[in-house]
């Protein structure tokens, strides 16, 4: 099994770990094609050397003032771009996190809250970037090490703060990644904190294993020490991969199926990893509904207010879970050529190291699409789309 390692004794920002993962092997090229066709942007990247460390360089032409945008302005935003579901989703994920964070530290909903610096395009870039650059390395187990956070002040919207900056220290505290401070000046920027909180668990040592590859991001500071976020892929003995989550759950016998409907869909576009309504027989024979929520604890919170708002449940239950086991998973594509014209239609993969492919299913939305179009039955699309990915791919 492959592992994602990161190694922020630099600290960590976007646009470094954009770096690092095309340093890794993620196709920059690409991100660039995909960043460039939704932001009113220019991205640059290219080899650069700190400190003697050869190391990609992320740079962005955005332009020069902005206005401040909502957290629902970004999730509008992102939900119409068009990218593949599960990066739209990581990338809304992750302005939830700046949000959750923004939320608690200015004692505002979410609904009122404007974002400033983390809100601007290049922002945005780097966020999205990150996550296309993710799911293209398709690495299920991701680890990052102790965060060099730094020391001394840093200049915000908000005046002259100490660092960590409140945003990044509120990220650090609900996602319990482990952080120090060496070096005078900001090292770990909130988007940095907020996608590793997202994509990342802590550890504290390097897992037993083969470093397999290495990849380098290239920050804009002039350290006594590179100024890099370095990266490991290690390969790993273990067949299948550990995701660390927690289970909501709560009853209800007075909500009607629309209503359960639109929850089911909110949840999952608010960082869920599963949800599960499941019909029950209440206190005195009353029909009802037991919902039940698989999640990541950062999102937990946030899942637990909208089950409250959406159904009136005055409690939800939180049963904590080690972890639970997950195939590894990576994207491909097919190309299905339907009266003489070709259709490009992404395919989902799981595989574990030591018993190869598990399972490949065609992306619905694109065969939807192309259903649509040629009017052939979307099933008999997603069949010829998986019968040609298992040629291709086993």
């Amino acid at each position: 099994m492959k592992i994602l390692l990161f190694d922020p004794f630099s600290g960590a920002a976007g646009d470094m770990i954009m770096g690092s993962l095309i340093s890794l092997g993620a196709d920059g090229s690409k991100i660039k094609e995909i960043l460039e066709s939704i932001l009113d942007i220019s991205m640059f990247f290219g080899k650069k050397v700190k400190l003697g460390i050869e190391a990609v360089d992320v740079k962005f032409n955005a332009p020069g003032f902005e206005n401040a945008r909502s957290y629902r302005e970004i999730e509008k935003f992102i939900r119409g771009c068009g990218i593949a579901s599960d990066i739209e989703n990581d990338a809304i994920s992750v302005f939830g996190i700046l949000a959750d964070a923004e939320s608690k530290i200015h004692g505002k909903p979410i609904e009122e809250l404007h974002f400033h610096e983390v809100g601007q395009t290049d922002a945005l870039a780097d966020v999205i970037g990150s996550c296309i650059a993710m799911h293209q390395l398709g690495i299920r187990e991701v680890l990052c090490l102790p965060i060099n956070a730094g020391t001394g002040t840093v200049n915000t919207s908000h005046g002259i703060m100490p660092i960590p900056a409140p945003a990044t220290l509120e990220i650090l505290k609900a996602s319990g990644l482990e952080f120090y401070g060496k070096g005078n000046t900001e090292l770990l920027t909130p988007t940095g904190a907020a996608l590793l909180a997202h994509f990342a668990k802590t550890t504290l040592t390097i897992p037993a294993g083969k470093v397999r590859d290495t990849g380098y991001g290239a920050g804009d500071i002039d350290n006594d020490w590179p100024n890099v976020l370095r990266t490991f892929m290690i390969e790993t003995d273990k067949a299948l991969s550990r995701d660390e989550v927690e289970v909501l759950e709560t009853n209800v016998d007075d909500v009607t199926g629309e209503v359960l409907g639109n929850l089911f869909d909110r949840l999952l576009e608010n960082g869920a990893k599963d949800v599960s309504i499941i019909p029950a027989t209440m206190k005195k024979g009353r029909a009802g509904h037991i919902i039940k929520v698989i999640t990541h604890s950062h999102h937990g919170e946030e899942l637990a207010r909208i089950i409250m708002e959406e159904t009136g449940s005055l409690g939800i239950r939180t049963i904590p879970t080690k972890h639970r086991y997950i195939a590894d998973r990576k994207m491909g594509t097919v190309e299905l050529e339907i009266n003489d014209t070709p259709y490009q239609i992404a395919i989902k993969i799981a595989h574990t190291p030591d018993s190869g492919i598990l399972h490949i299913s065609a992306e619905y939305d694109d065969c939807k699409e192309v259903s649509t179009i040629t009017g052939i039955p979307v099933r008999e699309i997603i069949r010829k789309a998986q019968t040609k990915a298992w040629g291709k791919y086993k």
